[in-house]
């Protein structure tokens, strides 16, 4: 989820741990460490691009990070607030669900989460909300804001507390439901279709969970669709996109950084061909504005070249120029207008 989310979890989270005894210090510190877990992307620029991809909520967002970590943060907060009746062993456990809520949280988003390195390499990805949700944040954000102007001897700071919460947990147990629905909306259409696909995935359009989108694999290709919870029917038009896997191996010498690319897409890919130079399009994350048929402006697409010999890969730039144009039609398409 997006920094100002994690942030702000992370503060409930210390809130709920010590705040009754550290106060505002409680909230500061579980706002760092929901947002420690994201700083790997400091590293990451150090790295070559799919590495920093592969890098990226692994380590850093992982069980083992938490439990080793903490501790040491624990510790360290112990001698700073000696004078706080406060054990190292729950600013330890501040700082374990600060780390743990961030992951698990990034778990219900499209990118994927180590959540289980270094023991297993599978990234987590439930797929049921946006990296930015207001509806999620904004119960946690509100609460923890009025909590904060209060004295940590008010029992009404624990009450709000547990009601942003409470709010933003409901909502999110409601984003696997509305994807439940939304998923039994696409099979459907693809049985009345008659199309031969081999899975599927879905996911909801940014910043809501009325409109979702399916990527549906078939033999030779992938086909993608949007349905809005308010649309009058539920005939799914659907664009298609040839996978073209085969460029890489007529044009590209064999590389452990296309196979790691392809290994993180999920297989999710398609390769075009521009100017010479091959496009690898990750079809997890779609197209800017896939609610218009057959757009084809990926949110994320990587240039693969040789040089000296040896595969280069780069992410392409992204033009977001009509970025407010975007918002207003996907609003329109929210509603079916």
């Amino acid at each position: 989820m997006d920094s100002l989310t994690q942030l702000t979890l992370g503060a409930a989270v210390g809130e709920a741990v010590a705040g009754k005894k550290a106060g505002n210090k409680a909230i500061f510190w579980g706002a760092i460490a929901g947002t420690i877990p994201d700083l790997d992307v400091i590293a990451g620029n150090f790295m070559s691009t799919v590495d920093a991809m592969a890098f990226h909520r692994s380590i850093t967002h992982s069980i083992t990070f938490a439990l080793i970590v903490s501790p040491v943060f624990g510790f360290l907060l112990k001698k700073i607030y000696s004078k706080l009746n406060i054990s190292w062993q729950r600013w330890s456990l501040l700082f374990f669900l600060g780390f743990f809520t961030h992951t698990l949280l990034d778990c219900f988003t499209t990118w994927g989460t180590q959540l289980l390195w270094p023991f297993a390499d599978t990234r987590f990805a439930f797929k049921s909300i946006f990296v930015i949700d207001p509806l999620y944040t904004l119960p946690l954000l509100i609460t923890t804001i009025w909590l904060m102007f209060l004295s940590k001897s008010r029992s009404k700071r624990s009450t709000l507390n547990i009601i942003g919460i409470s709010l933003s947990s409901l909502y999110l147990l409601l984003t696997l439901l509305a994807k439940h629905q939304a998923n039994q909306v696409f099979e459907a259409s693809f049985a009345r279709e008659d199309m031969k696909i081999e899975r599927f995935a879905t996911r909801p359009s940014p910043l809501n969970i009325i409109l979702w989108t399916a990527n549906a694999e078939v033999e030779e290709g992938y086909y993608t669709g949007y349905y809005s919870f308010f649309d009058d029917d539920k005939q799914i038009e659907y664009s298609y996109y040839p996978k073209n896997h085969e460029l890489i191996i007529e044009n590209m010498p064999t590389s452990e950084d296309i196979n790691q690319l392809i290994g993180l897409t999920n297989d999710w890919f398609t390769i075009n061909m521009e100017e010479k130079v091959l496009v690898f399009n990750d079809l997890r994350f779609g197209t800017y504005a896939g609610w218009q048929k057959d757009d084809d402006n990926f949110v994320f697409s990587y240039k693969i070249t040789k040089k000296d010999g040896a595969v280069e890969i780069t992410e392409s730039e992204r033009d977001i120029t009509n970025g407010p144009d975007l918002m207003a039609d996907l609003w329109r398409r929210i509603w079916a207008e």
